[in-house]
């Protein structure tokens, strides 16, 4: 799916006039220039900058491209497939992790990617069981982000 410029620009406009709405009642630092608004003021300011580009740049082209134009790969059974299970994995991984544990959901998870890209079965199976366990060592134990056990708490070290 394609949309104009445009669009986007005004989802970017909206965003960036909402942080500049929230920081203005961020606290005013005393005896100082600089406060807690300042650098999500600037972001805010340059995404407005960057937003009203996008809206007048679409809005010149709007006469030769429509507002929203379907991309062929939308017409592809086997793509909107893939592309309904990596939403869906994100998904069912957010909704799960915490009651069954990153261990057992982060396999399932890149195994149903694997085999929505046609990655054959033993390769799939095997790179995701290897890449969720070293995801885990590198953030459990290497940064010490606390990841979710799950059923597996028990088992917890």
């Amino acid at each position: 799916m394609k949309l104009n410029d445009a669009v986007f620009g005004a989802v970017l406009l909206v965003l960036g006039v909402a942080v500049l709405w929230a920081v203005r009642a961020y606290p005013h630092m005393p005896g100082q220039n600089v406060g807690p608004a300042l650098f999500p003021g600037l972001i805010a300011s340059g995404l407005i900058v960057c937003a009203l580009l996008l809206i007048v740049g679409g809005l010149r082209r709007h006469a030769q491209s429509p507002w929203f134009e379907a991309l062929p790969w939308l017409g592809s059974r086997r793509h909107v497939v893939t592309f309904l299970t990596v939403v869906g994995s994100v998904v069912l991984y957010i909704a799960l992790v915490d009651r069954i544990g990153f261990l057992i959901v982060a396999p399932l998870v890149l195994f149903a990617m694997f085999a929505a890209f046609r990655v054959r079965w033993t390769t799939g199976a095997v790179v995701a069981i290897l890449a969720s366990v070293i995801i885990w060592y590198a953030f459990y134990k290497l940064l010490r982000v606390p990841l979710p056990w799950g059923l597996l708490e028990r088992f917890a070290f």
